[in-house]
Parts: C-alpha cells; sequence; structure tokens
C-alpha cells in the first residue's frame, strides 16, 4: 500500500514481473539506451486479456515498482557524480525517490502468450510490473 502525505493510501497491484538478466543494480546500466539487455515481461494470467493487441515493433511504456530503492531521498547528485549539484529527486531520473516508480520506454521484440520479450529495459530481475502503456504518436494518430 502507498500512503500519501495527506494519510489517503493506493493500492497498487503488480500485473507481472520483469525476467531479466539484470541482478545487481550497480553494474546494471542507468537508461535502457545505454546498453540494456533484451527482457521478459512476464504477466499474471488474470491481465492476459489486456495483452492481445500488443505486437512485434510496439514502442511502450513499462510502468514498474522499484522495489529495491530507498523512498527517503529526496536528493541526489545526478548519476552519483559528487561533481555535479545536488538535485531535487523530481529533476532527476534518480530510483530513489518517495514513490519509486520506474519509467521505461521499450520496444516490444516478441510476444508468447503472458510473456513479452522487450529491448531496452534496464530493470532489474524480478522487479515487478505496474503498467503498460502505448507510445503515442501525434494527436491526429489515436
Amino acid at each position: 500500500m502507498v500512503e500519501a502525505a495527506s494519510g489517503d493510501a493506493y493500492l497498487l497491484h503488480p500485473v507481472g514481473r520483469v525476467a531479466s538478466p539484470l541482478t545487481d543494480a550497480a553494474i546494471a546500466p542507468r537508461q535502457g539506451d545505454e546498453g540494456a539487455p533484451a527482457a521478459w515481461l512476464v504477466f499474471d494470467a488474470h491481465v492476459a486479456p489486456a495483452l492481445r493487441d500488443l505486437r512485434a515493433g510496439a514502442d511502450l511504456v513499462v510502468l514498474t515498482w522499484l522495489d529495491r530503492a530507498r523512498r527517503d531521498v529526496l536528493a541526489v547528485h545526478p548519476r552519483g557524480d559528487d561533481a555535479r549539484p545536488e538535485t531535487g529527486v523530481f529533476s532527476t531520473r534518480s530510483p530513489h525517490r518517495p514513490n519509486p516508480i520506474g519509467l521505461h520506454r521499450v520496444r516490444v521484440l516478441t510476444v508468447d502468450g503472458l510473456r513479452v520479450q522487450v529491448a531496452d529495459l534496464e530493470a532489474l530481475d524480478g522487479t515487478p510490473v505496474l503498467d503498460v502503456k502505448p507510445v503515442l504518436g501525434a494527436v491526429d494518430e489515436r
């Protein structure tokens, strides 16, 4: 359960998990386009109907819960570089933040039942998947 500062709480249920060769955050790429390997999104059976229109070549935004991130960090030196000025996490892509929601742009390589192989996913093995959305083109393409 996610509890907001106002005391409100929001319950998130993962729809799947990441299956990836990346297991160590210290050596994983910081962004997907920095050498991340192909990985699988492995979905729970109850969301199978939501997958039916995914196709190879589609660009997606994958939202994850960065379950190994710290939630008490409000400012960081971008990319862990102490030479850079400390910056509020809302102006960075740091995984360490009050609500560690990961945002990943990926391309679908293969769809195999409840498994979707994607390119350029820097999330660690076992990371919970919260949602998947298509990357939209121009407004007149919807």
